[in-house]
């Protein structure tokens, strides 16, 4: 083939632009038909199904319910302070080199994991067929039956056993720093719980944090189980709503929506509590939900604005 003579002086020709052109995934357009067919049938089943879906709105605000969230929320608080103050105590309890402290704590943590919590709720609950009275001293003296209320089993059945799980959260934050760090804080003289609370535990909450945001939501539904000891919260009041009003079914689906918008809350939550303590392990966070949208539409407005 006979080249033709570039003109001298002139750049060189480069290679021709690549068009990219995209492959076709036919198998996620079937995915996606078969889930939006399945998605179809579960809403059209239940919208013929026999329930009254009227009195979900007309029980949404009811005082009871509203009753019921503000005391979910206030026994969710009150057991993750529980638990996280003693799985504090007890993870450091399992690093301690005493041999009869570590083992203390490693026994808690089995029976409290290895026991359900609905069981621990009614053991408590019962717990009076073994001690007949509570005697403190001077300070209070009283029977177990009158002393273990509903709200006092609720914390010690939920607080005890969140317990045991953030001790193995605590300890696992606690071992991923770097044990030169606690050596580099020992050589400047620091005492072990100062370097506990300045050194080690700031770095540790970068890998507590995530875990801690699913035990508070996972303790938000846990809540639930404390209707069996007859402590009014949400469910409990939802509960009793159905059985008077004759609609026990739609009152689940209201309690279900309640828990679905607490959790949702807390989980926007947890997303920013992980973001503020990532800082110092990236050099650049990613953009927020709320950036990306701001993001998008000034693209958006950028082009409309060129159009």
């Amino acid at each position: 083939m006979k080249k033709t003579a570039e003109p001298a002086g002139a750049p060189p020709a480069g290679p021709e632009a690549i068009k990219a052109i995209p492959v076709r995934h036919y198998g996620r357009y079937v995915t996606a038909v078969i889930a939006i067919a399945i998605l179809v049938a579960i809403v059209y089943a239940f919208g013929q199904g026999k329930i009254n879906w009227h009195a979900v709105p007309d029980y949404f605000f009811d005082d009871r319910i509203l009753t019921g969230v503000g005391k979910t929320l206030l026994l969710t608080v009150l057991s993750m302070v529980i638990g996280i103050l003693g799985g504090v105590g007890l993870a450091v309890m399992r690093l301690s080199k005493n041999p009869v402290t570590s083992s203390i704590a490693w026994f808690y943590i089995w029976f409290f994991r290895g026991t359900p919590v609905l069981v621990q709720l009614f053991l408590w609950f019962n717990l009076g067929l073994v001690f007949e009275y509570i005697n403190l001293g001077p300070i209070y003296k009283d029977y177990w039956s009158d002393f273990m209320t509903p709200l006092l089993t609720a914390l010690l059945g939920l607080g005890l056993n969140e317990a045991a799980y953030m001790a193995e959260i605590c300890r696992a934050g606690l071992l991923a720093v770097d044990e030169g760090q606690t050596e580099a804080a020992h050589a400047l003289g620091m005492s072990h719980g100062k370097t506990l609370r300045r050194i080690v535990i700031p770095q540790a909450m970068r890998v507590i944090v995530p875990p801690t945001g699913n035990e508070v939501i996972n303790m938000l539904k846990t809540t639930s189980l404390v209707a069996a000891v007859q402590y009014p919260e949400l469910f409990r009041y939802a509960q009793d709503i159905g059985q008077n009003s004759g609609a026990p079914v739609e009152m689940y689906f209201l309690a279900a929506a309640w828990y679905l918008i607490m959790t949702s809350i807390l989980s926007v939550g947890q997303y920013y509590i992980e973001r503020y303590y990532a800082r110092g392990s990236s050099r650049s966070l990613p953009p927020t939900p709320w950036q990306k949208v701001r993001a998008h539409l000034t693209t958006f407005s950028s082009r409309k604005v060129t159009a």
